[in-house]
């Protein structure tokens, strides 16, 4: 459990600079450069991900067992992670509605795939690990919307970007594709574990 929780700390610690330490993150980008400060925010973010992914393993060997999710729970979880993969896919296609309306699909996408996975699993390493990216995504987004309030008024930014309904088509299809293959078993592949009771194929 302490490396899961070391490797959290570090991973979601890097990508909350923007959170918590703007001032220090421009810091470290003056004196490293660009290019430096993305190597060492990569290699921290690469070290913290092997923790996490490490630590995550090990503590489903032994799990502490919180609560019980109930009865159709995992049907729940399973919806919405048909939003969550839906905007995850909208923050890679350009002009398209969703990603024009929420400005940050992404963080969202992370934000309903915690609190899926949340729902769904009811030991403690599930918590930490699925507690703190849902945490990190609430602040992240916080700070994305306060950074978009001042570049609005500065008229840096403009209040609904021009965008195109082929492409707001693609990424509901592109995000239905990718979550269609994760529930028939790209999830069971992964992680060992059946997203729905009864699919272990």
């Amino acid at each position: 459990m302490d490396m899961l929780i070391a490797g959290l700390v570090i991973f979601l610690g890097i990508h909350a600079l923007r959170v918590w330490g703007e001032g220090l993150r421009g810091a470290l980008v003056q004196r490293l450069g660009p290019l430096g400060f993305k190597g060492v925010y990569s290699v921290a973010s690469l070290a913290g991900f092997y923790l996490l992914v490490v630590g995550y393993g090990q503590a489903r060997l032994e799990p502490v067992q919180l609560w019980t999710p109930p009865h159709g729970v995992a049907h729940g979880a399973a919806a919405l992670m048909w939003v969550s993969m839906v905007m995850l896919a909208a923050s890679q296609i350009p002009r398209n509605a969703i990603k024009a309306r929420l400005r940050h699909p992404m963080v969202l996408g992370v934000k309903v795939w915690a609190l899926a996975h949340i729902l769904a699993n009811g030991t403690l390493h599930d918590v930490l690990l699925f507690g703190g990216f849902l945490v990190w995504a609430v602040l992240s987004f916080r700070a994305a919307r306060q950074r978009d309030r001042a570049a609005l008024a500065a008229g840096e930014l403009a209040e609904i970007p021009p965008t195109s309904a082929v492409a707001t088509a693609g990424a509901v299809l592109a995000g239905t594709a990718a979550w269609a293959a994760f529930i028939l078993g790209v999830h069971l592949w992964l992680i060992g574990v059946a997203p729905l009771p009864g699919m272990a194929l």
